[in-house]
């Protein structure tokens, strides 16, 4: 097993907008791609995020070998309760994530 940060090109978040952020999953080739697509379940990004499955929305991109992941932020951006105002922790978060 691995984490997906050392078998992907890069992990990257961010805002989505003040009620949503996004993790976007940079794969770099079709082989790292498919791996990646089919070991990476909406389940278990939901639960590394903190939230449910049904509130997570999943973009597979293959003709570029990215994998989008949008979910809505804990606490509004900006507000008192907004520990991540830019939403780029989230990317270390997901590439921390075990991948066989």
């Amino acid at each position: 097993m691995a984490e997906l940060g050392s078998l992907v090109e890069k992990v990257r978040s961010k805002n989505a907008g003040p009620f949503w952020a996004t993790v976007d999953v940079f794969c770099g080739t079709v082989e790292t791609y498919e791996k990646i697509s089919t070991g990476l379940s909406t389940e278990r990004v939901a639960r590394r995020l903190g939230t449910t499955p049904e509130r997570v929305k999943r973009f597979d991109i293959p003709a570029l070998h990215v994998i989008k992941f949008s979910f809505p932020r804990p606490a509004v951006q900006g507000s008192l309760a907004d520990r991540d105002m830019h939403g780029a922790g989230w990317a270390a978060t997901l590439s921390e994530l075990e991948i066989d």
